[in-house]
């Protein structure tokens, strides 16, 4: 967020409500702070078009009177800029959030936004790993063929095996703490804080924690309890990015495909659960979806695999 209100390039009266409504976002609907700053990003470019396409900053008024055409005149901008439908979609979603703040203040309707249709997003399926494939990337040991620490390499293993054990997002698992872990021999769960700021409770297997227990143990930081439990090589919070590198690094060691991310541990937990009578809403609950539709992708990725047994196996296929 700009430090100072006028770095803001809009209109005064839009100046204000859109500082109130950044405010609100953060304060009432508890959304992180890279959360609000993207939808901060999304309505300053949908309202510097429109100062250009308009020919000068829109008011409070102005924006209420705004046509379906100008919205599209914006989306095909964006799509000349070479934005994706999917990019498109979330920059019309955090414009219609402040438009609707708006509204519910009483500063006016914005109904161009939505008169028009949204973009199309194509289905892709989650791609996650064959069980066997899974079970390798278990069993490997990190160190093979690498000049590191031990410590590092426990530290790497305790977060895939979360991943795939527990199917935490990767940020999920980076924000855990010490505190969180339970005791070797004394818990099968952890509370994990997911999108929104929800708490949900999550399985995690004793061998895992297991693992999490000898990282600590070779850690050569003080972890206290509200700190983060994973750091990085000197002793700060640890990067995403190191376990893609490590994922990387194993994709091309063990001969997994490119699909083998860090993300695609939490598609193998939850297909994996599914493809053993798992039932759907319980797997919802494990991933923290808001919606029954989100979890109800991977009923398609299970379907998928079971035709393609069928056509590798049925004499008549």
């Amino acid at each position: 967020m700009p430090e100072q209100d006028d770095d803001l390039p809009f209109a005064a009266d839009i100046r204000a409500e859109f500082l109130r409504w950044s405010a609100f976002l953060g304060d009432q609907k508890r959304m992180s702070r890279k959360t609000v700053e993207a939808y901060q990003r999304d309505v300053t470019q949908f309202l510097v078009f429109m100062s250009e396409h308009l020919g000068g900053q829109p008011s409070l008024a102005e924006l209420a009177e705004l046509s379906p055409q100008d919205v599209r005149a914006f989306m095909a901008a964006r799509r000349a800029r070479g934005i994706g439908p999917r990019t498109l979609m979330r920059q019309l979603a955090g414009t219609r959030s402040f438009t609707r703040f708006l509204e519910r203040n009483g500063k006016g309707k914005v109904g161009a936004l939505n008169a028009v249709r949204t973009p199309k997003i194509p289905k892709t399926l989650p791609k996650p790993l064959a069980v066997p494939q899974a079970k390798r990337l278990s069993d490997t040991d990190l160190r093979a063929g690498e000049e590191r620490e031990p410590w590092i390499f426990a530290r790497d293993a305790a977060v895939l095996a979360l991943l795939y054990g527990s199917g935490l997002r990767i940020a999920e698992a980076l924000s855990l703490k010490p505190r969180d872990i339970p005791a070797r021999g004394r818990g099968d769960t952890l509370t994990v804080i997911g999108k929104g700021n929800k708490a949900r409770m999550v399985p995690v297997l004793p061998a895992v924690v297991a693992m999490v227990h000898d990282y600590i143990a070779l850690c050569p930081y003080d972890l206290p309890d509200d700190g983060p439990l994973f750091v990085g090589a000197r002793g700060g919070p640890l990067s995403p990015r190191i376990i893609q590198l490590t994922m990387e690094r194993l994709r091309g060691a063990l001969g997994l495909p490119d699909t083998a991310t860090p993300h695609a541990l939490r598609h193998s937990f939850a297909t994996h659960l599914l493809s053993r009578g798992g039932d759907l809403r319980a797997i919802q609950e494990l991933l923290g979806h808001a919606s029954l539709s989100t979890t109800q992708i991977y009923t398609a990725v299970d379907t998928e695999r079971l035709l393609d047994a069928y056509n590798a196996a049925h004499p008549r296929a």
